[in-house]
Parts: structure tokens; C-alpha cells; sequence
């Protein structure tokens, strides 16, 4: 088999389109000791290395599902390998976040997950703009991600990220649950 996992052919496309990625989702929170399922594989990504190789994951397989702006949808028919969700952010932001993140090994592949401020920030800003579809799923990471990682919610650095990335109405959700 060519790519026994997903992990596999996205380090191999990445690799050969020479783009860069930072994984997030549930992989990513699962990284920070917090264990939850996922049915897909979320990146963050910039528009322009999006399409550098959107074509070699069509070769695989992989068609475009669902897309906007900030956001693509790739499903797979394969049975080993899961779709890929792709965020879009400019240059500066994925430079920044891969600068902070940290470096995993899943399936012997390396990736760059966010350091837990950025992955918190990431899913305040998915609940801020889109609080009906994403408010249940990420405000409960964001809380176990705090409790398990002993996060200090009252302190002037995290309600900053809050306010800039959330809302004050989540912010005080948050000091209301932990």
C-alpha cells in the first residue's frame, strides 16, 4: 500500500508541494491530553499551498467536498484514509502559530501542532464566528483543555486571548465552568 494512513500521504504531498501545515482539530487536542474522537483530519493552511496541493490530493482520490473562502472540504472513498478538513489563514498567522507550535510524531510522520494558547484562541475565534455549529464541540475542548493543562484562566494573558480571539460573554462562559 502506497500510504498505509492519512498521515502518511499528507506528510508525502506537504513534503513534495514543499507547503506548510499546522494540524489542528482533534488531533491536535488529543496532543494536549485531552482525548476525543474525530472522524476527519483538520489543517490550517494558507490559501496558496491549499492549491499547491489540492491537485496531488485529487490524484489520490480526494475531491473537493465542500468550499469557501476561509474553509475546504476534502472527502475520500478510500477506506484508510480520513477526509481532510483545510482552514485558511494568511502567511503571517501560519508563520507565527508554526513558529510557537510544537513538533508530534503520528504514524512515524512529523507534524506541527499549535501551542495551547493558539489551539484555544483557534477555537474561541471557530465559536465567534460560527457559535450554532461550533459553540458545543470546541467550548467543551476549550474547558478540558484548561482543566487537563492547568491553564490559569484568570490571568491577564488568557482573558486577553479571550477578548481578541472570543468574546467577553465566552470568556466569563469559561470562568463560569472551570
Amino acid at each position: 500500500m502506497k500510504y498505509p494512513t492519512i498521515f502518511h500521504l499528507i506528510s508525502s504531498i506537504i513534503d513534495e508541494a514543499r507547503a506548510c501545515c499546522v494540524l489542528i482539530g482533534g488531533f491536535a487536542v488529543n496532543y494536549y491530553k485531552v482525548t476525543r474522537q474525530t472522524a476527519d483530519i483538520d489543517f490550517l493552511i494558507t490559501k496558496g499551498d491549499f492549491e499547491r496541493i489540492s491537485g496531488l490530493l485529487e490524484k489520490e482520490g480526494f475531491i473537493q467536498d465542500y468550499t469557501q473562502d476561509v474553509f475546504a472540504r476534502l472527502k475520500c472513498n478510500r477506506v484508510n484514509l480520513m477526509d481532510i478538513d483545510f482552514m485558511f489563514v494568511d502567511k503571517e498567522t501560519i508563520d507565527k502559530i508554526i513558529k510557537e507550535g510544537k513538533q508530534v510524531s503520528i504514524a512515524g510522520q512529523k507534524f506541527i501542532v499549535p501551542s495551547l494558547n493558539h489551539l484555544i484562541a483557534l477555537k474561541l475565534h471557530a465559536i465567534k464566528y460560527n457559535p450554532k455549529i461550533r459553540e458545543y464541540k470546541d467550548f467543551l475542548d476549550i474547558i478540558e483543555l484548561i482543566r487537563v493543562n492547568k491553564v490559569k484562566v484568570k490571568s491577564g494573558e488568557f482573558k486577553q486571548i479571550c477578548l481578541t480571539y472570543g468574546t467577553e460573554e465566552l470568556y466569563n462562559k469559561i470562568l463560569d465552568r472551570i
